[in-house]
C-alpha cells in the first residue's frame, strides 16, 4: 500500500480565475536507484501519464527500460560536475552542495522552459524519473510551481541490502573490491533515502513498497490516481491495465540478498537497518506520522556523525592520496613548460625525486 501526506509546504497552484486547482500535474519518481524507480515511472507511463522524450534506451540493466527523459539525465549530469557530487554520493555535505544550485536563476529559468514545453508536447500529467533527482528537488518543485502544475512525489521502498546487491552486480567496476563497494554503496542508500524523505516531507508525496508493485501493482497505483488525482491512472481502460500486467514481470526482482550477504561496519548497518524498519512504515496506511519523522531526524544525524568520524580518522588516507596523485604528474622543465610548478606542489613531491627529475630534464636539454 502507498501512504500520501496533503501538501503543507506546496500550495496547489490554481486557475487564472483563482478559483480552481490547475489541471496540470507531475509526478516525481525519486529515491535511490536499483529500488523499483523504472518501474513506477514505466507503469505510470503505461496507464497514460507522459514520459518526455526521448527516453534513456534500455540495456541489459534493465531490460524493460529505464523510463528516464534523456534531457533531464543529461541535465542532471551537468548538474552533479558543476557542484561535484556522484549520483550515489555518501557525503551528507553533498546536500549542501547540490542544494547551492537551487536558487541559481538561469538554471531555474532553463528548467522552467523545459518542463512548460514538456506540458504543451504531452500533455497535463507528466512523470519524472531519474535517480540523479532527488539532489535537486527546490529547482524541480519551483520548475513545477511556474508551470501552474501541481507536482507530487512517489519515493520507491526496497530493502537496502537488495539495492546495494543489484548494484554490485550490475554496476561494480571490474576489479573493484567487494567489501569496499558495499561499504560505500549502503552509506550512499543511507544518505539518499534520509534526506530524500526530508527534503519531500510537507509535500504531496507517497511511498511505494517495490514488493507490492510486483505482488499486486494495481493497489499501490490507484491509490496513487486517487490522492493525487491523476486522470490517467483513474480513468485507464481495460487495455492499458492488462498492458501493465505484461510490463510488471515478478521476475524482475532478480537479486534477492539479506544481511548474511552483505559486509558492512557494524554501526552502519544499524543505522541503514533501522532507516529501512522506519521508511518502510511510511508505506503503512497513515504511517507518515511526526513520531516516525522524529525518528527519522535522529538517524540522519548519527548517520552523519559517523560519517564525520569516519572522515576524520581516513585524513591520512586521503593526504597520502593526494600526495601519490601530484607525485604521478611528470615535472616539466620551466623551459617547456612556459611557468614554474607551483610551490605548494613541489613540497608535496619528496626532495629525492624532484633532484632526480632534474637530471634527467638536464639530461634530455644536452641531447
Amino acid at each position: 500500500m502507498a501512504a500520501v501526506t496533503s501538501p503543507i509546504g506546496d500550495s496547489a497552484p490554481t486557475s487564472a480565475a483563482g478559483d480552481a486547482p490547475a489541471k496540470r500535474r507531475v509526478v516525481f519518481v525519486v529515491g535511490s536507484g536499483r529500488s523499483g524507480t523504472s518501474t513506477m515511472s514505466g507503469t505510470l507511463q503505461t496507464l497514460g501519464m507522459h514520459v518526455p522524450q526521448p527516453e534513456v534506451s534500455a540495456d541489459e540493466t534493465n531490460p524493460k527500460g529505464f523510463g528516464e527523459p534523456q534531457w533531464v539525465v543529461d541535465f542532471h549530469d551537468e548538474l552533479l560536475r558543476r557542484c561535484n557530487v556522484q549520483v550515489s554520493d555518501a557525503r551528507p555535505s553533498a546536500w549542501f552542495e547540490a542544494g547551492k544550485l537551487n536558487n541559481v536563476e538561469p538554471l531555474r529559468t532553463r528548467l522552467h522552459t523545459w518542463l512548460d514545453a514538456q506540458f504543451l508536447e504531452g500533455g497535463p500529467e507528466l512523470v519524472v524519473k531519474d535517480p540523479r533527482l532527488a539532489w535537486f528537488l527546490g529547482l524541480w518543485r519551483s520548475a513545477a510551481l511556474r508551470c501552474d502544475a501541481t507536482p507530487a512525489y512517489v519515493t520507491m521502498l526496497r530493502p537496502v541490502t537488495e539495492v546495494v546487491g543489484s548494484k554490485q552486480k550490475y554496476y561494480a567496476a571490474p576489479g573493484s573490491g567487494r567489501a569496499f563497494g558495499e561499504v560505500n554503496r549502503t552509506a550512499a542508500w543511507v544518505n539518499m533515502m534520509l534526506h530524500t524523505e526530508r527534503a519531500t516531507r510537507g509535500s504531496a508525496r507517497a511511498f511505494v513498497r517495490y514488493h507490492d508493485m510486483l505482488d499486486d501493482w494495481t493497489v499501490p497505483l490507484f491509490d496513487l490516481g486517487q490522492r493525487f488525482d491523476l486522470d490517467a491512472v483513474k480513468s485507464a481502460s481495460a487495455n492499458d491495465i492488462r498492458q501493465v500486467h505484461q510490463f510488471i514481470d515478478p521476475g524482475l526482482r532478480r537479486v534477492q540478498l539479506t544481511w548474511d550477504d552483505v559486509d558492512v561496519p557494524a554501526r552502519l548497518r544499524e543505522i541503514a537497518e533501522e532507516a529501512w524498519v522506519h521508511l518502510d512504515r511510511l508505506a503503512d496506511p497513515d504511517g507518515d506520522t511526526p513520531v516516525v519523522h522524529e525518528r527519522l531526524d535522529e538517524l540522519r544525524s548519527a548517520y552523519a556523525a559517523m560519517y564525520d568520524e569516519a572522515e576524520a580518522m581516513a585524513h591520512s588516507s586521503a593526504l597520502a592520496a593526494r600526495r601519490e596523485g601530484v607525485a604521478s604528474v611528470p615535472v616539466a622543465p620551466p623551459a617547456a613548460a612556459g611557468h614554474r610548478t607551483p610551490h605548494w606542489m613541489r613540497a608535496l613531491i619528496p626532495g629525492a625525486a624532484r633532484r632526480g627529475a632534474r637530471r634527467v630534464f638536464a639530461r634530455l636539454r644536452g641531447r
